[in-house]
Parts: C-alpha cells; sequence; structure tokens
C-alpha cells in the first residue's frame, strides 16, 4: 500500500529549500539545522521506527542498545552513544541523506529523492520516511547517550 503525502505530513522545508539545504550542509559543519516539521520529534516514536523490522530497517546494519531485538546489523557503526557523538543537526542529516556525509554510504536516502535513478515506480515520488518520522527518529538517536556496554571476556 503506497503511502499518502497527507499521511506522511508536510515538510516544513519545500523541496527546493531541502535541496538548497543539503547541498549547504557540509559547508555548515555536515548538519542540517532547521527540523523538517513544526512538531518536536517523538522519541517513543523513532524508537519504535528504529527498532521495527520493516520500516526504518536501521538494525539490518546498525547495532545498538536493544535487547529485545536479534540479530542486529554489523555493517554499520553501532547507535550505542550515537546522541553523545552526533548533534541533532548531524544526526538529521544522516537520516535525510547520509550521502551528503559519505558519498559512498550504502546507507539509503530515508528522505531525500535527490539522485535516485533505480527506485521503482511504486516508490516514485515517496521517500522512505516522512518528514515527521525523520524528526521521531532524530529525537530518539539523540536520547542515546550511554556508550555501549562492554563484554564481558573469560
Amino acid at each position: 500500500m503506497r503511502r499518502s503525502r497527507a499521511r506522511s505530513g508536510a515538510s516544513a522545508l519545500p523541496g527546493a529549500m531541502l535541496a538548497a539545504a543539503l547541498a549547504a550542509a557540509p559547508a555548515l559543519g555536515q548538519g542540517l539545522e532547521e527540523p523538517l516539521t513544526a512538531v518536536p520529534g517523538d522519541p517513543v516514536a523513532g524508537a519504535a521506527i528504529v527498532g521495527e523490522p520493516t520500516r526504518g530497517l536501521c538494525l539490518l546494519c546498525h547495532a545498538g542498545p536493544f535487547p529485545d531485538v536479534p540479530f542486529q546489523g554489523t555493517l554499520a557503526p553501532p547507535l550505542d552513544g550515537v546522541g553523545a557523538r552526533l548533534s541533532v543537526p548531524e544526526l538529521r542529516l544522516r537520516i535525510v541523506d547520509s550521502r551528503q556525509v559519505n558519498s559512498a554510504s550504502i546507507m539509503p536516502p530515508y528522505h531525500s529523492l535527490v539522485g535516485l535513478t533505480r527506485v521503482g515506480e511504486r516508490w516514485q515520488g515517496d521517500t522512505i520516511l516522512s518528514a515527521q518520522e525523520v524528526e521521531d527518529v532524530v529525537a530518539f538517536l539523540a536520547t542515546l547517550t550511554d556508550p555501549p556496554i562492554p563484554e564481558e571476556t573469560e
């Protein structure tokens, strides 16, 4: 079922403004300063998106403080302590389009359609996450300030 624009919520930064903000992001310390919505992110909703295997798919590549989620990924940096390592604007940029930080990133652009050429017809014109969902994920990731607990060795 295709998400409608009405359900996903409009971005506070229209397409052209978001593209300009993405273009300027590296010059601004690699972050998107302006929230994508007027509604603050909800960390509880963000945690649900990060942990849901069919929504954000974050844990396919990342591991983190999610004891109830088996088989977490090892392809990308762990999410433990990410809120202490990165600022909210830096987190937002990485969720919107991580290619702005690392052009070779395998992380999908969750809220950008810029430069996408191999998108199935069903998904043409849709972002993976709505603007509000991006803000929710960013709010959750910002709460992850504790470093990982070292594994016990025998």
